[in-house]
């Protein structure tokens, strides 16, 4: 059954529960499910955002935190992370805790669509994987844009359909196919990896967003398609 944005994103609440239902199995699913290249995104977000200096950085839908770890590497004061599950947060908190980073990196319970903090207040925004659950993807850009100091940078990582045919063949493959059966094996939450590919194929073209991005405020809108197109990153500055 195929699914309409509205319908996948129904509410914040159904979100929610279901990231919280696969927190306790996300780490290790998103590393074993992508063979690792989440990891190697992630470091390019940062070679992307690495030419400008940051004193403050928000990550928004920031799952367990794993880019707002990485964002230490470009030595911010301080990295605030939200995000609407609750035990994701939890999760993420006893990782930071772990580490002694406390002083530099706070995960806390925020939804994306009502961002607790004033106008300009952040150097840059980001977000990793999380676009496409926003509850209305354009309110939640409006709320990054609104945060953001004149001249702040946005990066945004997400999930895109490749291009080439043969590769979009074996990624739909995967994804359809491959992947839910394995998160079975290792969730409860069995909606939640038929979510995922769903999710995807109704998210806007890489064009598409990049326009929204526009409408939203953003200037010098540009993406960077990463492994043959399986995933891009989308930059903005204020």
């Amino acid at each position: 059954m195929q699914f309409s944005m509205e319908q996948l994103n129904k509410n914040k609440a159904n979100i929610s529960v279901m990231f919280n239902d696969i927190a306790p199995k996300y780490d290790f699913l998103n590393h074993f499910l992508s063979l690792g290249i989440d990891k190697i995104w992630r470091r390019k977000v940062i070679k992307t955002l690495s030419k400008s200096k940051y004193d403050k950085i928000l990550d928004v839908a920031t799952g367990t935190g794993d880019l707002a770890l990485d964002l230490l590497k470009l030595k911010p004061k301080k990295i605030i992370g939200i995000d609407i599950a609750e035990k994701m947060v939890e999760i993420g908190n006893r990782k930071i805790e772990k580490k002694n980073l406390t002083e530099f990196i706070e995960l806390k319970t925020g939804d994306s669509l009502e961002i607790l903090y004033n106008d300009s207040t952040f150097d840059a925004a980001t977000c990793s994987f999380g676009v496409r659950n926003f509850e209305d993807l354009k309110k939640g850009l409006s709320e990054m844009h609104r945060v953001l100091k004149f001249g702040g940078k946005i990066a945004i990582l997400e999930f895109s359909n490749p291009k080439n045919k043969l590769v979009s063949f074996v990624y739909r493959f995967y994804f359809n196919k491959i992947l839910p059966l394995i998160g079975r094996l290792f969730s409860k939450n069995t909606f939640a990896y038929k979510y995922l590919p769903q999710s995807v194929a109704v998210f806007p073209s890489r064009d598409e967003f990049i326009k929204i991005l526009d409408e939203v405020g953003f200037k010098n809108t540009f993406y960077k398609n990463l492994t043959y197109g399986i995933a891009c990153i989308y930059i903005g500055v204020k």
